[in-house]
């Protein structure tokens, strides 16, 4: 595993501020890469099986990521179809990036809390 994404034992000395901004920075680019091929894949499911503009196919993929529904109707079985996959799998995607993101953050709060239990 990189070592950017191996957290330091509750033991250890908080990480530097710097060095935990470089923690976040890689965790959001990460989560954002996540994200973008998710979108990516969305806008060309809708593109080859509904025969949307390009335009229209991104906006039902980022309505379908973030759970806010379609914009206008399905028309073909195969779009339907695609429709449902893509809203299970893009919700799995979705969380995981949010994961991904927060982690580091999560991290350092209880890593505070647990050096602060260990002085008492």
């Amino acid at each position: 595993m990189p070592k950017r994404f191996i957290f330091e034992h509750r033991r250890q000395p908080v990480l530097p501020y710097d060095l935990f901004l470089k923690r976040m920075l890689n965790s959001f680019i990460f989560s954002m890469v996540i994200v973008s091929i998710t979108i990516f894949a969305g806008t060309l499911g809708y593109y080859y099986f509904e025969h949307q503009s390009w335009v229209d196919a991104l906006v039902n993929a980022v309505m379908i990521m973030t759970g806010l529904g379609l914009q206008g109707n399905l028309q073909t079985d195969s779009g339907k179809f695609f429709t449902a996959v893509f809203a299970l799998l893009s919700a799995v995607g979705f969380y995981s990036s949010l994961a991904i993101l927060f982690t580091p953050l999560l991290h350092r709060f209880l890593h505070h809390f647990h050096l602060d239990k260990d002085d008492q």
